[in-house]
């Protein structure tokens, strides 16, 4: 598990596309998306609440993910779940090809500097 000087801070916009990438995998409720980011980015990345929340309202209000109140396996309560929508799917490849670029261009700054 990193230290808490190794977790790194997202760079703005980069929390929408992992929503919306982890999302392609299925419907999921705020705090499993949280989860799913921190687990598979090995610890490195933490999504505060804080942070969350409003990047899910903000992708709901341009139509790129829909919600919808569900009860939670093994457990005697509901939960907001959110899943992808068709234009979500579109944005997502446009923000990972935007990232790509990103990655790209920050490669050849640092193999030159």
């Amino acid at each position: 598990m990193p230290k808490e000087q190794d977790r790194i801070e997202l760079l703005q916009g980069t929390l929408d596309m992992l929503v919306l990438r982890t999302l392609l995998f299925g419907p999921a409720h705020g705090h499993a998306i949280a989860k799913h980011i921190q687990r598979t980015s090995d610890e490195v990345l933490q999504v505060e609440h804080g942070s969350l929340y409003p990047a899910l309202h903000r992708l709901h209000r341009k139509g790129w993910i829909a919600s919808k109140w569900q009860p939670m396996p093994d457990r005697n309560r509901t939960a907001k779940y959110y899943r992808l929508t068709p234009a979500g799917r579109r944005q997502l490849t446009r923000e990972e090809s935007k990232w790509q670029k990103l990655a790209q261009a920050i490669r050849r700054v640092m193999r030159t500097a």
